[in-house]
């Protein structure tokens, strides 16, 4: 079973390929920011087990290839990840706030597909 993940309850191979883009698509993920975005999400990850398989941060966009646990839903994850990077993103970068408002992230421009080999 080489390839697969366990846990006291389960063996599994749970892939998402995710991608979410920055509200009104602007290029605001580059230097500084993009990087910052890039370790925070990477903390998030860890923080819940999820492992990202491949991953790249484009000026107004995010692609991530995820293996999860059974436990957690995509919807959950993406309101976590999202949301935790946006708020810390904004705190550690005033003009994003300034400029953009609540969410660097749209709300309605996120895809999630489960991977099936």
């Amino acid at each position: 079973m080489d390839g697969y993940r366990k846990n006291s309850h389960a063996v599994h191979d749970i892939k998402y390929h995710v991608i979410w883009v920055t509200k009104y698509r602007y290029k605001i993920l580059r230097g500084p920011i993009a990087i910052r975005a890039r370790e925070l999400i990477r903390q998030g990850c860890e923080a819940r087990g999820i492992i990202i398989l491949q991953g790249s941060v484009g000026k107004d966009h995010i692609h991530l290839l995820l293996s999860c646990p059974p436990s957690l839903a995509p919807s959950k994850i993406l309101q976590y990840l999202k949301g935790r990077s946006s708020r810390l993103l904004q705190d550690e970068f005033l003009e994003l706030k300034r400029d953009i408002g609540v969410s660097i992230y749209g709300q309605e421009d996120t895809f999630v597909q489960l991977l099936v080999q």
